[in-house]
């Protein structure tokens, strides 16, 4: 499969060859934005699909609304978006994460959080604000890097702090939200070489190459956390 890959690559004049050591540069610095799809929001899209009956009611998402209207639609009387700067853009709130007296308490049925957490350097704190924003029985559905680069365009604005895993995230989040948290992962070896290298998805001679999970490479992180009543 690996050679068949590599065979692939080369006719799409990609630039890399993955047993090549002599190559120090990624194909794409910027994830593969530039090429198509990221893979990691090829994950991020199969989770929020898969539990997109939670993304109802009364919906909050970081930086737009995109995934809410995507995954939601008809299911959600309002479409909520935070931000930690002030923007001109409706339905829109500023606040941090880390700071509970800028949040709205016992508000949102659903709070979707992707690739957030991994900019927070007071995670723990981002983490109680989270439940402080939901209303009892309210469901965050987040997701948080494993393997990655880092984010120049986030180090450069507020940071860039944090890398996951499994057993870090739940440490974090089962103490705080007691109505039960489910943490999955995402990724292969074959997924994490080619996102540190920026190829995207449809770079790949079939996207069915990521759907095999090997928990030893957690490309992506997710979490259902729902606040107990």
């Amino acid at each position: 499969m690996l050679a068949d890959f590599i065979k692939y690559l080369t006719r799409k004049k990609i630039q890399i060859i993955f047993n090549n050591l002599s190559v120090n540069k990624p194909v794409s610095s910027v994830f593969g934005i530039d090429r198509g799809k990221p893979i990691d929001r090829y994950y991020i899209e199969k989770f929020l699909a898969s539990q997109a009956e939670y993304i109802q009611g009364r919906v909050l998402e970081v930086g737009g609304s995109e995934y809410s209207h995507r995954f939601g639609g008809e299911k959600v009387d309002a479409f909520e978006v935070l931000h930690a700067t002030p923007v001109k853009q409706k339905n829109t709130f500023v606040g941090d994460l880390t700071d509970v007296s800028t949040l709205q308490e016992n508000a949102f049925d659903c709070f979707v959080c992707t690739q957030t957490l991994n900019f927070i350097y007071d995670v723990r704190m981002a983490v109680q604000g989270a439940h402080y924003l939901l209303k009892p029985g309210g469901v965050l559905l987040a997701t948080v890097a494993g393997i990655s680069q880092i984010s120049r365009y986030d180090m450069e604005r507020w940071g860039d702090y944090w890398r996951f895993t499994t057993a870090s995230i739940k440490k974090l989040f089962n103490p705080v939200f007691k109505g039960g948290v489910q943490v999955e992962t995402f990724g292969n070896v074959l997924a994490a070489t080619a996102f540190l290298q920026g190829i995207s998805v449809e770079d790949l001679p079939d996207e069915a190459l990521l759907d095999a999970n090997d928990p030893d490479y957690q490309l992506l992180i997710t979490i259902i956390a729902r606040k107990a009543f």
